[in-house]
């Protein structure tokens, strides 16, 4: 866990975690605790590295193609 805390910061962590600290103190200042929760759910997004793509989950992977772009026909419409 401590691993997870303290290493592989990358720029989306520093963003989640910027975002989430705004969104706090702007619960902070309009005293809505129902913005400080997304708040705290953007900063520990940011804190303990979850999310959708952490986990390899936003990427698709490559299927051979059988046409090629040769291939493609056209159909003109008029």
């Amino acid at each position: 866990m401590k691993n997870r805390i303290l290493k592989n910061w990358s720029f989306m962590r520093f963003i989640r975690l910027a975002i989430g600290i705004a969104i706090i103190m702007e619960a902070i200042y309009a005293k809505d605790l129902l913005i400080g929760a997304l708040g705290l759910y953007f900063a520990s997004m940011a804190v303990f590295n979850f999310g959708c793509c952490t986990n390899g989950a936003c990427f698709t992977t490559i299927r051979p193609n059988s046409k090629s772009m040769d291939d493609v026909s056209y159909e003109e419409i008029n």
